[in-house]
């Protein structure tokens, strides 16, 4: 058995503006928060105590989760902010700050406890992780995964010997420069012991401060290098990579909701399609109550959000449109995602909603 530790304080500036109103692991995947799917994950592998640390927007993931039994887990919050003249503001304490801040509560962590990013899309065998990592008596583990030398400028990255022992880390390296392709994928197995070295009182982070402090004492820290898809949604534009894959079924654990009408091709309940007059080519997943006029046409992997209203003419590819988006008559939208308020391209490249500077128009479908 293990515990669980899902980090969610950030703030997900590299995320704007799909975090503006929004804390980064709320962001959905068809419809559901990407923490969701984390936790469903956890649930799968018995590991059903699981802590969440918050702080921006952290009412949204409160209200949402609950105390977790939905899930059939327990889910425990700790936030971190400050009181600064009445008002009270978010201020996290860093990936391992906020985690001894738990410790020094309640001592929570009396375990080996795997500790996740709440942010990423993942489908690792956690119960075959905590097993290599109890065999190897280790007091941390971090889970790797092999990038092309390319990008290994995207990620901390991870210099081990031959059995896995870590030797030193590369925050980003340029490719000339990179001893390894091993990155760190943001998921940790720790010991209790571990917690105990994190400073108290302090913001402290795992990757940057106290995995060099592991290294520099010469514990037992190890890397698992283990096949598993690892999707992480650092900029907007992997969340476009992200759902394109999701909607192509490239990801364990994820499946389309809805009902298939036609291979490829799911909807939601109460949709308004007339079939015989629209195109439409899977993968294509519509949710509910959207309308979709005659003569419009779909090209997948696209993801249309309940009660969103394309009007005719109009054309979506390789797109995602957040829910109550109405995209107005005869427009082109390609590889984009796009909200009531906004829209980005997949190079992060935002407009909004008004915006003179394009030919563009949509808006939000609840005012018709």
């Amino acid at each position: 058995m293990a515990k669980g530790m899902i980090l969610a304080a950030g703030q997900g500036t590299r995320v704007r503006p799909l975090t503006k109103d929004l804390p980064k692991p709320m962001i959905p995947i068809l419809g559901k928060p990407v923490m969701e799917y984390l936790i469903e994950h956890l649930a799968r592998h018995n590991v059903t105590e699981i802590m969440v640390n918050v702080a921006w927007h952290h009412q949204k993931i409160e209200e949402y989760f609950g105390d977790g039994s939905r899930w059939g887990v327990q889910i425990g919050y700790s936030y971190e902010g400050i009181r600064d003249h009445g008002d009270i503001l978010p201020k996290p304490l860093g990936s391992a700050g906020g985690m001894r801040r738990i410790q020094d509560f309640s001592d929570f962590f009396d375990e080996t406890t795997l500790v996740l990013c709440g942010d990423a899309l993942i489908d690792l065998d956690i119960t075959a992780a905590l097993e290599e990592h109890r065999a190897k008596n280790a007091i941390a583990s971090v889970i790797g995964m092999d990038v092309p030398l390319e990008e290994v400028k995207n990620y901390g990255i991870v210099v081990a010997d031959q059995t896995g022992l870590i030797e030193s880390f590369q925050e980003k390296p340029q490719p000339k420069d990179a001893k390894s392709t091993l990155a760190s994928t943001g998921i940790y197995i720790f010991e209790p012991a571990v917690i105990g070295m994190i400073p108290q009182h302090q913001v402290y982070d795992i990757g940057s401060q106290l995995f060099p402090d592991l290294v520099a004492h010469e514990l037992p820290f190890y890397v698992q290098n283990r096949p598993f898809h690892w999707i992480d949604i650092g900029r907007v534009s992997d969340y476009w990579s992200v759902l394109q894959r999701v909607l192509k079924g490239e990801v364990s654990g994820v499946t389309i909701p809805g009902k298939q009408v036609k291979p490829g091709v799911w909807v939601g309940l109460n949709c308004n399609i007339p079939w015989h007059q629209v195109s439409i080519e899977g993968p294509v997943y519509i949710g509910s109550s959207a309308r979709i006029e005659p003569g419009a046409s779909i090209i997948g992997p696209c993801w249309i959000g309940h009660g969103s209203h394309i009007r005719s003419g109009a054309k979506i590819t390789r797109s995602v449109l957040f829910e109550y988006t109405r995209i107005a008559a005869d427009m082109r939208f390609s590889e984009m995602v796009i909200s009531p308020d906004y829209c980005v391209d997949r190079q992060g490249d935002i407009l909004y909603r008004g915006d003179d500077t394009t030919h563009l128009r949509w808006g939000d479908a609840r005012a018709t």
